[in-house]
């Protein structure tokens, strides 16, 4: 860049000086076409030879001339200097010629005077502009030597002092033990360096969110697990013990219970991992909840008579369609439905009944499945959002709570979350029962 900018200006400075040049030549063609004059011998140069050379005096450079007429005869001058029969219509023209080994600028001037037209023609030797043109690329190159040899110095120095954080930053990272996911310092002069080590750290932050989560998973799958596989392990060893067919059969249905236990369990540990993973990359997508519910509904319907519980949906006549993940939805809806179906059993003689519906209106679009069970106290809600909270048991509705594994609440909690929605227990509005809300603000 250094050298194209010197060029440059040296090209643009000879390129004015050239036409300074040019001028003083043309000034000159011009005197001595003012000096000739038409007689009755034809064009003649009215100048003596001392007031020629005192009119073409150059300190510097050699000057030449030549008056041609207009048939082309020489009137006076250097006849290697011919005139050309074209010109512009300036009546001028310059040229470039190269003579006995020197380099000449030459301009023709012709004069049309009718019969009398005639041409001049001055050649200038082009020393003068050479050294002209080296004065300009010497005083260019010197000064902008130096100020590159400053930009250099600053330059090294500054590159220097800002990647020296860099350098400390690579070696922090090579230094470093795969479990160590804290944060790293950096100190850094940049804004690019400072970034940097804020995605790092940011990263970090992610990969060691993500390592706590499996690691929490892994505890949770052997602590909860250890529980009913040992209790399969003892049901087994006894039935296996005996000879009676009867108690066979009731060790496999106490088999048959622990393991379903364990793989809802399991199910429920699985939907929390879920949610962990999918807060980083999640992306919502148009989804049509009229459908989605109604396909819910249909899924769950078989377990609710089974159970002889009335389930009915109601607002989805009406398409409705919110940016969301369907499988999300799909998720809180299977745990507040299982929830439901667990523990929302009302009095005896009161057929259980859970609705499932879908409000939209007032900038804000809900989902709520409200049952007509025992509820849940107004101070126990929030307690029941946290993981490894069931609810109470009641013999008397037939309310066992060793049926939940306490995630149920809180995976609908992370849900929600990671869809931008609010998550809210309420007491049902008819006094009796349970609503669970899931709310959108559109």
């Amino acid at each position: 860049m250094w050298l194209i900018a010197t060029a440059i200006t040296a090209s643009v400075a000879y390129h004015y000086a050239q036409q300074a040049f040019d001028r003083a030549l043309l000034d000159d063609a011009y005197a001595l076409a003012t000096n000739v004059q038409a007689g009755p011998q034809g064009i003649q140069l009215k100048l003596t030879e001392s007031e020629l050379k005192a009119l073409l005096f150059d300190q510097g450079e050699s000057v030449y001339f030549a008056l041609w007429r207009k048939d082309g005869s020489l009137v006076s001058g250097q006849a290697w200097l011919s005139a050309g029969p074209k010109l512009t219509a300036r009546g001028f023209e310059f040229s470039d010629l190269n003579y006995g080994g020197q380099a000449l600028r030459v301009v023709t001037v012709y004069r049309d005077e009718g019969p009398s037209g005639y041409w001049v023609v001055t050649a200038q030797t082009t020393r003068s502009r050479t050294a002209l043109l080296q004065r300009v690329l010497l005083f260019s190159f010197g000064p902008q030597g130096a100020l590159l040899l400053i930009l250099t110095w600053w330059l090294r120095r500054t590159i220097k002092a800002d990647l020296q954080p860099l350098s400390k930053l690579q070696e922090a990272l090579n230094h470093r033990h795969s479990n160590d996911l804290t944060p790293v310092a950096v100190r850094a002069s940049t804004r690019d360096v400072q970034q940097l080590g804020t995605a790092i750290n940011s990263l970090m932050t992610r990969v060691g969110a993500g390592v706590r989560a499996q690691r929490e998973f892994s505890g949770n799958v052997a602590h909860e697990l250890r529980t009913p596989l040992a209790g399969i392990r003892a049901l087994t060893a006894y039935g296996l013990a005996q000879a009676d067919p009867q108690v066979w059969r009731q060790q496999l249905q106490a088999v048959a219970a622990s393991e379903a236990r364990a793989s809802h369990m399991v199910e429920q540990l699985l939907a929390m991992a879920l949610a962990d993973e999918t807060r980083d990359s999640l992306q919502l997508v148009p989804v049509a909840l009229d459908t989605l519910l109604r396909r819910v509904v249909l899924h769950v319907l078989p377990r609710a008579d089974a159970l002889g519980v009335d389930l009915g949906a109601s607002g989805l006549d009406e398409a409705v369609r919110l940016m969301s993940d369907e499988s999300l939805i799909e998720g809180v809806l299977n745990n507040l439905l299982d929830n439901a179906l667990r523990y929302g059993k009302p009095a005896a003689g009161i057929t259980p009944a859970i609705t499932v519906e879908l409000r939209t209106g007032d900038g804000s679009v809900a989902i709520l499945i409200i049952d007509n069970g025992p509820g849940i106290a107004a101070d126990a809600r929030q307690d029941m959002m946290q993981r490894w909270q069931r609810a109470g048991s009641n013999a008397a509705l037939g309310i066992n709570a060793r049926q939940g594994v306490g995630l149920g609440l809180p995976i609908v909690t992370r849900y929600a979350a990671l869809l931008g929605a609010r998550f809210e227990l309420s007491a049902n509005e008819s006094g009796q029962g349970l609503s669970a809300g899931l709310y959108w603000s559109v």
